[in-house]
């Protein structure tokens, strides 16, 4: 058994890390929970709530820090601090604003014999995992093209944005982290990256728009994103020298969080038939096969369950540090290309 405390008390602790973390109570306790201000979100039963963390800092049972705040920048404070006061520490992504500060943290916590690590949970998507499992089939032959598409339709956010900082609302940071790094956990270090980062609405607004190709020998990945697609494209496309297999739904685990219904619960995050993917793919003999693939169960908590592995059984981490330093890396020269459209 683990003791928790969480740095931070907001959609990040009570969407994405508190509800699974309590579908694992033979491994994990919520102890404590931080926040500066007033919580708009229920207490969880058991749970002691300080609005200082030097009580975190303080107590020598709590085994895991999971820092849940804002901004990369506090991230990196909130980490450092827990690491010089001896505490193992869960980050959430964006893991820190640049590579640079990555390394030190790592650097920090390899120093101090502690454990560090970035909260990639979309690694347990149940369409990521679907595409890992037909791709892994060898159906499709050899691999040429994946494309990658993270879309909405909301307007209203660069409109209603007008940053001071690069980071500030950034399209790339913010959802890039995601895909990429489903990009670099599936297939590794690209051999080289070709970046169009944009501002749709022109100079002085947010970044809205991304698109991102990776290249590994013959197959390329792209890895796009918009704030203006009223009709998404899909989530995943593979195409191989055998056949394709198209995902266009997303994970569905989020849906069911902001509808309130929680992991554990009956069919939770699990896709129906409607939301299954197609594959398509001509066999040895020259058959031609269309079948639609029942979707992998994806669950966030399996990303606790190696972090419990880590930390209890000496486990490989589910992200490396490497591959931390490595998307931050790509994060930032996303950033430095990124320019605006022309407007009169």
């Amino acid at each position: 058994m683990l003791n928790i405390a969480f740095i931070g008390n907001g959609k990040s602790t009570n969407r994405y890390h508190a509800p699974f973390v309590l579908t694992r109570p033979d491994t994990f306790r919520i102890a404590t929970i931080y926040s500066r201000s007033a919580s708009v979100w229920d207490a969880i039963p058991g749970v002691r709530y300080v609005s200082d963390p030097e009580p975190i800092w303080a107590d020598d049972d709590i085994d895991l820090v999971v820092v849940t705040t804002p901004s990369p920048e506090t991230h990196v404070a909130f980490a450092r601090t827990a690491l010089e006061r001896g505490k193992n520490v869960l980050v959430e992504k964006p893991f820190a604003p640049t590579s640079a500060e990555a390394r030190e943290l790592f650097a920090l916590a390899a120093d101090r014999g502690l454990f560090l690590q970035t909260y990639q949970n979309r690694r347990f998507d149940s369409d990521f995992l679907t595409v890992q499992k037909v791709i892994r089939s060898g159906v499709l032959g050899d691999l040429l093209e994946v494309e990658m598409h993270y879309d909405y339709y909301r307007p209203e956010v660069p409109l209603g944005a007008h940053p001071q900082h690069p980071l500030d609302g950034s399209y790339l940071y913010g959802h890039g982290v995601h895909t990429i790094d489903q990009v670099l956990s599936l297939f590794g270090s690209p051999e080289h990256i070709v970046y169009d980062v944009r501002q749709l609405l022109g100079p002085g607004r947010m970044n809205d728009y991304f698109d991102v190709d990776l290249f590994y020998d013959a197959l390329k990945v792209s890895v796009k994103s918009s704030y203006f697609r009223l009709t998404q494209r899909p989530r995943f496309a593979v195409y191989g020298t055998n056949g394709s297999f198209v995902k266009q739904t997303e994970d569905r685990q989020e849906e069911h969080l902001k509808l309130w219904y929680m992991p554990g619960s009956p069919g939770f995050g699990i896709d129906r038939p409607e939301h299954y993917g197609t594959l398509t793919f001509v066999d040895d003999d020259g058959g031609y096969h269309e079948e639609k693939v029942v979707s992998e169960a994806g669950d966030y908590a399996r990303f606790y369950d190696g972090v419990h592995a880590t930390l209890v059984e000496g486990a490989p981490k589910v992200v490396a540090d490497a591959q931390t330093i490595e998307l931050m890396s790509i994060l930032e020269t996303g950033i430095r290309s990124w320019r605006p459209a022309p407007r009169e």
